[in-house]
């Protein structure tokens, strides 16, 4: 079958030849196109069919074919185009050309024979001995091929033209059958695992297989710089421009970083092909098989299973009539940014529900779209304040009053009852009673992990987390890991947790990576997080952030520095996980450079990699009035307390004592105020997450490139009697004149 397509494949370009062909490319293509193996060309479940390389006797007998037939095609193309509308003419062309093809390997192939048979009529001519005569007739001697002479430099040139071996791409199929490197789904933690892979294998051959209809992409930007845009070209391209005004793309790399599938497996120097549009349905840890949606098998070596999660949605809208769904956005990807940009173009309001890191950011940047329209925004959420369940209610009710500010009209302590459609728009009943027309709602209210693999594929799901249940090297099984939104992982710090957010994405899947390599690492590096309300308010975050948890903020007067927008500026880079990393190489390799400052005590010194404490440090007098001049103190027994600084503190007042400490709290209590009026100006600061009084969470507000510090808090573990002295670690009046 094959064959026939051959020499069919052959006939139709030797038509083409007569018009837009040379005879050198010719004699090159009719060489390859006519030495089709029958035992090698077939569709194997790994990929193509090959053809064999030719000898150098048959290219030039080709070759030769190659220059008669192309003259004689010229010849009856110019009758052609001479008495114009040759059709018979063409036709005449074709069949000749047609038996030409059939008898060109024939020709060949008797040429090769004929001078085998030549050289063995050679053979059994040569004369007989006459001492040989009288002897008994020995049997004939066996004929010995002639050893194939050297081609000479013609026929070495055109041996070298052809391939000596190369897949027919024609009939390969589009997804190989075998993968080194399988990796189940396109976000960042398969993007930062193919990294690590190509980092210790150079020649690694990596496939990704995604659902989504997208390469590798990255998803803060889609609730973030994507919608502060001023030129909407960019917007549909999936450009945006940093806070500092450079522009960049969301996709990670452009589509040319990528192979096609079915020529992964022929990059000898490895590559990253990715599948788009499909999903594993089931591994089969035992076989080393990941089947898809469509039947197809993959086998492989070493698997990544980076699902990530789906948006979670509120049973409310679960049961509502499908006019309704039609108009709720569970906001996730791409695809979701895409249709609540459009909407948001054309509606006249909006209902975002939910007031966590995605809810609030996706309301300042509609709040932000709607001063130069006439579209309303709805924030509506159950807690108390935005991002209630992480900050400080004080600071929380602060970032509410920011997000009104922004052009939002937000509703705490607000959810939704029912939902109905009527008269093209979409009715809401709230608990307390009122009842809101809009034409769109986004829910943001968190991700249910992806872990459907788990069932069919004999996986541990952990029942408190969710998500894939790992090891600290972040193995599910033999030669199967996870990583990314969908891992629950054994922290050697903070014991077993299950992460959310891009930087996680980005270490985990790197670790997942180099230990599919043989790295064989335990997870302890400490992921951080961030979250930008515009340009001008954001924060970063390390371990546990917990709202519930007991916290201590020391803030100080922010300056112009002190903002996302400022920080982008200096560093290039608004991933800010990666503007973290940097941070942390320079604080490398500075220690390494730079003795750390002498701390006075009374006990023995710590070492310099160490985070001084009070229970090993004892400040000097000096040192205890710079560190609270500025700051009232709440220590409330039953509640979070904290540190903050009063705009009516003089810098010069003396260290207030126990006493007056004490007075202080007292006076608090009376007037019922256990935190700061969201009137406060929180500039900058830092909160402390206290479990057993130790640190395990670290909130910086609008302060930058200080993680490291932050990271080796938690990771120390120790307790903290003054942590104020802590607080001086992150420098907060470095900037203040």
């Amino acid at each position: 079958m094959f064959r026939i397509a051959g020499s069919v494949t052959a006939a139709r370009l030797t038509a083409a030849c007569c018009r837009t062909v040379t005879t050198k490319q010719f004699q090159v293509h009719g060489a390859s196109l006519h030495v089709l193996s029958s035992d090698t060309s077939r569709k194997t479940r790994h990929g193509p069919a090959h053809r064999t390389p030719p000898s150098w006797q048959s290219v030039r007998s080709m070759a030769s074919a190659g220059e008669s037939q192309s003259k004689i095609n010229y010849i009856f193309f110019g009758l052609a185009a001479l008495f114009g509308g040759g059709g018979i003419v063409y036709w005449w062309s074709r069949k000749y050309m047609r038996e030409t093809s059939k008898d060109t390997p024939k020709k060949a192939a008797a040429a090769v024979s004929s001078a085998s048979k030549e050289a063995a009529e050679t053979v059994a001519e040569k004369p007989v001995p006459e001492t040989t005569k009288s002897a008994p007739a020995a049997p004939p001697p066996a004929v010995e091929t002639p050893a194939e002479a050297a081609p000479d430099a013609e026929s070495k040139k055109l041996l070298d033209a052809v391939p000596q071996s190369y897949p027919d791409f024609e009939v390969m199929p589009e997804i190989p059958g075998h993968a080194k490197y399988l990796l189940i789904g396109g976000g960042t933690a398969s993007f930062a695992a193919f990294r690590a892979i190509r980092a210790s294998d150079a020649k690694a051959q990596v496939l990704v297989v995604t659902e989504e209809e997208e390469l590798p992409y990255m998803r803060p930007p889609l609730s973030k710089e994507l919608w502060y845009s001023d030129e909407p070209k960019l917007v549909e391209k999936m450009k945006f421009k940093q806070w500092n005004g450079k522009e960049r793309s969301v996709y990670y790399n452009p589509p040319s970083f990528y192979v096609e599938p079915k020529e992964l497996a022929y990059q000898e120097n490895g590559g990253v092909a990715v599948v788009k549009g499909r999903k594993v349905m089931k591994l089969n840890p035992q076989k080393q098989v990941a089947v898809l949606d469509n039947g197809w098998e993959i086998f492989y070596d070493k698997v990544l299973i980076a699902t990530g999660g789906r948006p979670r949605n509120i049973p409310v809208f679960e049961r509502a009539s499908q006019e309704v769904k039609d108009r709720v956005t569970l906001f996730r990807g791409i695809k979701d940014f895409k249709r609540l940009d459009e909407v948001s173009k054309n509606a006249s309001s909006i209902v975002v529900v939910g007031g966590g890191f995605l809810g609030s950011e996706l309301t300042c940047a509609l709040g932000k779209r709607s001063r130069d329209s006439s579209l309303k925004v709805i924030q509506m959420f159950p807690e108390q304040g935005n991002m209630g369940k992480v900050l400080p209610e004080y600071l929380s009710q602060w970032t509410t009053a920011k997000v009104r500010e922004e052009g939002a009209t937000v509703k705490p302590e607000t959810f939704v009852k029912r939902a109905r459609f009527s008269d093209g728009k979409v009715i809401l009943k709230l608990n307390t009673g009122e009842e809101i027309s809009t034409d769109h709602v986004v829910v943001a209210v968190g991700l249910e992990p992806n872990t459907e693999l788990a069932k069919e594929s004999g996986l541990e799901v952990d029942d408190m987390h969710g998500g894939f249940r790992v090891n600290a090297e972040l193995e599910a099984r033999s030669d199967i890991w996870v990583a990314g939104d969908a891992s629950s992982f054994y922290d050697i710090k903070l014991g077993r947790r299950r992460v959310e957010h891009h930087d996680h994405a980005v270490v985990s899947g790197r670790l997942a990576g180099e230990n599919m390599t043989g790295a064989k690492k335990p997870y302890w590096h400490q992921s951080m997080f961030w979250s930008d309300l515009g340009p001008d308010v954001g924060y970063e975050a390390i371990g546990i952030v917990d709202s519930s948890l007991p916290t201590v903020a020391v803030f100080a007067k922010a300056t112009e520095k002190d903002t996302p927008r400022a920080v982008v500026e200096e560093t290039g880079e608004s991933l800010r996980s990666v503007t973290e990393t940097e941070a942390e190489a320079v604080a490398a390799e500075s220690s390494e450079t730079t003795a750390a400052p002498e701390v006075e005590s009374s006990a023995q010194p710590t070492e310099p990699s160490e985070v001084p404490s009070a229970t090993d440090t004892e400040p000097s007098a000096s040192e205890k009035t710079e560190g609270v001049r500025d700051t009232k103190v709440f220590d409330l027994a039953n509640y979070p307390f904290a540190l903050f600084p009063h705009p009516e503190s003089a810098t010069d007042e003396p260290a207030p004592d126990v006493e007056a400490a004490a007075k202080l709290v007292a006076e608090v209590e009376a007037e019922n105020r256990v935190a700061p009026t969201p009137k406060e100006d929180y500039g900058k600061g830092v909160i402390f997450y206290l479990r057993d009084d130790i640190i395990v969470g670290v909130v910086l507000w609008n302060l930058f490139n200080r993680m490291p510090i932050a990271r080796k808090i938690v990771k120390e573990g120790k307790q903290h009697q003054d942590l104020a002295e802590v607080a001086k670690l992150f420098d907060l009046h470095a900037d203040e004149d």
